[in-house]
């Protein structure tokens, strides 16, 4: 079998931690920010659990499941 390769956005946009949880970030966190409230801003900032249904999907793309 040939090596597995790790799917190049998807390591951009996710991150496994030690306990095999995938974490990402909020989408249109860049386009007219300035527009939104304080409060919505500030939830850009943090990092989301990856819904439980979604989470065999990327950790497909992402086979060794080292955080990068």
């Amino acid at each position: 079998m040939p090596k597995l390769k790790t799917h190049r956005g998807a390591k951009a946009r996710f991150r496994v931690t030690r306990t095999g949880k995938v974490l990402r970030m909020k989408g249109g966190s860049s386009h007219l920010r300035k527009n939104k409230p304080k409060r919505v801003r500030r939830q850009y900032n943090s990092k989301l659990l990856l819904n439980s249904r979604d989470h065999t999907r990327v950790s497909r793309l992402l086979p060794t499941g080292t955080p990068s």
